[in-house]
């Protein structure tokens, strides 16, 4: 059988990059594409050492139709794995215009590419911010959807709908699997890839590691009176490389004809809850530097408690989050000292 193509759009930043070691891993050939609009050229070249070869580079916008079309025209894409948005919660309340705008268009327009190169199959990122506050836990992908708590959480409810509908218009044309991720922390065991914010972080872990070294001044962590066992809110801490190792395997399941029906979707995640205190003092255990560290008053839109039930993902894919809570944070230490170059 021939070498399948994959096209991996926002494949610069930090999930992508991740996703593209491992689909070339895994043997298949990978097309990045990226605006750059929300990373710098280092993960990218980070991949190319991993991999240790050259790999095609496009640097386009999605929310350019014809440039979106024209990609689709230039490469056999059997299947594209669309990670291009925008994705920080507190700037989509300021700015819901700029969010609504890019990330749905740029969705719209790959499947309108891919429909018309004669069909693909589509892995869209969804995330966990669709469950909302679940009335329990964990959640399973039967858990109601509840309303977003920002116009970016919203951009991946009607990205969901979207492509349920799309897919269902297509006449077979389009096939889709919906991955809703859960908290992806850490970097790659070589270090040579990992979360690369710009300016403040938006996400915890970089946010650990920059105030470990030094970049930061204190980590305050928002809210110590959550109804949990240690009053901070509890996630599901889901190591990078695991999630993009879901990703292999959900691209490697269209690609082979085995979907069940048009739209599948899967809960990614580890199933084990962890609060943010617990993150913190792992962090500080296994790699043997203080974190200094407040509280401050709850933030708005944070939920109490979230994890997932990934038991479709284990049963359905053949996937399952293997590495430990101490290897990711290992991992993610490993990636800021290197950045630091210590």
């Amino acid at each position: 059988m021939s070498k399948k193509t994959v096209l991996v759009s926002g494949g610069a930043g930090f999930i992508g990059s991740h996703v593209t070691v491992e689909l070339i891993e895994a043997g298949y050939d990978v097309v990045v594409a990226d605006n750059f609009s929300n990373c710098d050229m280092t993960c990218f070249e980070g991949v190319q050492k991993i991999i240790g070869r050259k790999l095609p580079l496009e640097k386009m916008d999605f929310c350019d139709e014809a440039a979106a079309k024209a990609i689709f025209k230039k490469y056999p894409i059997d299947a594209v794995i669309h990670f291009a948005a925008f994705k920080a919660v507190g700037e989509s309340v300021e700015q819901p215009l700029k969010y609504y705008k890019n990330n749905l268009v740029s969705f719209m327009n790959v499947l309108e590419a891919a429909e018309e190169a004669g069909g693909c199959n589509v892995l869209f990122s969804s995330s966990a911010t669709v469950y909302g506050e679940p009335e329990k836990v964990p959640v399973t992908e039967l858990t109601p959807r509840q309303p977003a708590m920002s116009p970016y959480g919203n951009t991946k409810t009607m990205c969901e709908d979207i492509l349920q509908d799309t897919v269902k218009a297509s006449g077979g044309k389009l096939r889709g699997i919906l991955l809703r991720y859960f908290n992806p922390i850490g970097a790659h065991p070589s270090a040579l890839i990992g979360e690369l914010p710009r300016g403040v972080p938006n996400n915890l872990v970089p946010f650990i590691t920059q105030t470990a070294i030094g970049k930061r001044e204190i980590l305050s962590i928002f809210g110590n009176d959550y109804p949990t066992p240690d009053g901070t809110c509890q996630r599901d801490f889901i190591d990078i490389v695991d999630l993009a190792r879901a990703h292999v395997f959900a691209v490697t399941r269209m690609i082979e004809g085995k979907m069940k029906k048009g739209v599948e979707i899967f809960n990614v995640g580890t199933g084990r809850p962890l609060s943010v205190m617990e993150l913190v003092n792992a962090f500080e255990k296994v790699n043997g530097v203080k974190v200094p560290h407040k509280f401050a008053p709850r933030r708005a839109g944070d939920i109490t408690a979230i994890w997932a039930d990934p038991t479709l993902a284990n049963n359905e894919l053949g996937w399952k989050a293997t590495r430990s809570i101490e290897e990711t944070l290992k991992a993610a230490w490993a990636w800021e000292c290197r950045l630091a170059g210590k």
